[in-house]
């Protein structure tokens, strides 16, 4: 028992492997842009018989399989750090947040309690603070490091919950006078319905109001909607704004849904998980006016921060909220430290790894002046996009300023959404099989689109005009004649 356990094999081996890892990590962002955006088929069978040979049962020999593992990893997936993939918001992670995963993973601080980790939770805590500054939020603005944009938004709901109904907490819905209803946009991401499930409001409380024309949620059907449910006896509890949403790019109108939510007594969230990156440039910020008058706000910094996944951020400014919304003692865990409440006690979350260190390293590096460079160039080049492809004939059907493109073509167009939807369909497979590029059909308010979104920090103006070629030959290859 006084010789070193099974798995400790050592800071030498343990420096051999990292080297190693290194260099496949490397060459993989030499290489990927030389390579097909995403596998012509998804490979299963072969994928399952490569991991058939994995049984466990005995020892491997790195030097085989690492480079066997990123081997499959190259050639089972759609590669979201290809400069051409302009799909959903999946960022190339910055170098920055790859060394911040690594050392995360190496000190294993664990975020659970405070005096167990000091540094890491002042580190998170400062990018919190600093993320509320950028956005205006008020002095003495709290949250936390999440999973991803869900997470943040589930918090956000049970801190509504939690701040309109004080029997909430403890009772659950048994102890709401009436059943809760909640409005978010049609636009918005659906994660809303799984969050009303785990938060026991059920999926019968989202209230999902249609759009305008811009694709924004129209305040005249929200008001309609709001009257019906006191009508029929609903307590409207939480107003959820998109800034950015996934499909088209839409930035709902902030300040009037603002001003809403406090005209009617409800708790106004703002999910920013995509576009509240614009917050680092001091050009583009005002897209976000209205944010600041926020209850709560969702911040992805494993979007458009381009942080590895998975970092999403809460933000509000309801401290004694959020502690409520998240109390909790026990025996075992330490004593809370003054001043500095524990991450557990204030999250969804218990044990917890340090996610915010990426985020905290690139900052801290690359400065906030590079991050809004960077935010402004995929601007111009999401107009760049756009401007393209309406040379070459596609049909814009979003408006947004953010650089999410969707595209129709009016042949297709002019045989009806079905036919359509069928169409673009086709021809979006038929570029992501080439392997040129990687772009995904939408439908916005009904209508089959094409969607392209900047997401990497690696394209250029060149990848652009790759995409655009290839769009143009699918289309020919698909060609309708229209009516």
């Amino acid at each position: 028992m006084d010789e070193r356990g099974p798995l400790d094999v050592g800071a030498e081996e343990g420096a051999r492997l990292l080297t190693a890892a290194v260099d496949l990590v490397v060459r993989h962002a030499r290489e990927v842009a030389d390579g097909p955006v995403a596998p012509a088929r998804p490979g299963t069978a072969q994928l399952r018989d490569w991991l058939a040979g994995q049984d466990f049962e005995a020892a491997g020999e790195p030097e085989r399989t690492l480079p066997e593992v990123m081997a499959a990893l190259r050639r089972w997936g759609v590669h979201t750090t290809h400069p051409r993939y302009f799909g959903l918001f999946n960022p190339t992670p910055t170098w920055w947040g790859v060394v911040g995963e690594l050392l995360a993973a190496a000190v294993n601080p664990q975020l659970a309690a405070y005096s167990h980790a000091p540094a890491a939770v002042e580190m998170e805590r400062h990018v919190l603070r600093f993320m509320a500054g950028r956005l205006g939020l008020p002095a003495g603005t709290v949250g936390s490091f999440t999973v991803g944009g869900a997470e943040a938004n589930l918090t956000a709901v049970i801190i509504a919950l939690t701040r309109m109904f004080p029997s909430y907490a403890d009772a659950g819905t048994y102890g709401l006078p009436r059943r809760p209803a909640l409005y978010a946009s049609a636009e918005s991401h659906l994660a809303w319905l799984k969050i009303a499930h785990m938060t026991g409001i059920g999926r019968d409380a989202v209230r999902l109001v249609p759009v305008d024309a811009a694709h924004r949620m129209d305040t005249g059907r929200l008001r309609e909607l709001r009257e019906a449910d006191l009508a029929a006896g609903f307590a409207p509890f939480m107003l959820a704004a998109t800034a950015g949403t996934t499909a088209g790019g839409a930035l709902d109108p902030l300040p009037e849904l603002a001003a809403l939510a406090r005209e009617w007594g409800m708790h106004f969230h703002v999910d920013a998980a995509w576009a509240g990156a614009v917050a680092l440039s001091d050009t583009l910020r005002p897209l976000l006016k209205g944010v600041e008058q926020a209850d709560s706000v969702t911040v992805d910094a494993h979007k458009w921060m381009s942080a590895p996944m998975g970092a999403g951020m809460l933000l509000t400014p309801h401290a004694e909220a959020l502690a409520e919304s998240f109390r909790a003692t026990t025996s075992y865990m330490p004593a809370e430290t003054d001043d500095a409440p524990d991450p557990y006690a204030t999250s969804v979350q218990w044990s917890r790894r340090f996610a915010g260190l990426k985020v905290f390293l690139a900052l801290a590096i690359a400065g906030r002046p590079a991050y809004a460079a960077q935010i402004e160039r995929d601007v111009r080049l999401g107009e760049l996009l756009a401007r393209r492809l309406e040379e070459e004939g596609w049909r814009r059907v979003n408006d947004t300023p953010l650089p999410v493109v969707c595209v129709a073509a009016p042949e297709a167009e002019a045989d009806g959404p079905e036919s359509s939807a069928a169409w673009h369909a086709a021809v979006a497979g038929d570029v992501v099989g080439g392997g040129q590029a990687w772009v995904s059909t939408v439908s916005l308010a009904g209508r089959p689109a094409i969607r392209l979104c900047v997401t990497s920090h690696r394209t250029r103006a060149e990848d652009i005009e790759t995409v655009v070629r290839a769009l143009g030959d699918a289309r020919k290859r698909n060609h309708r004649a229209g009516p």
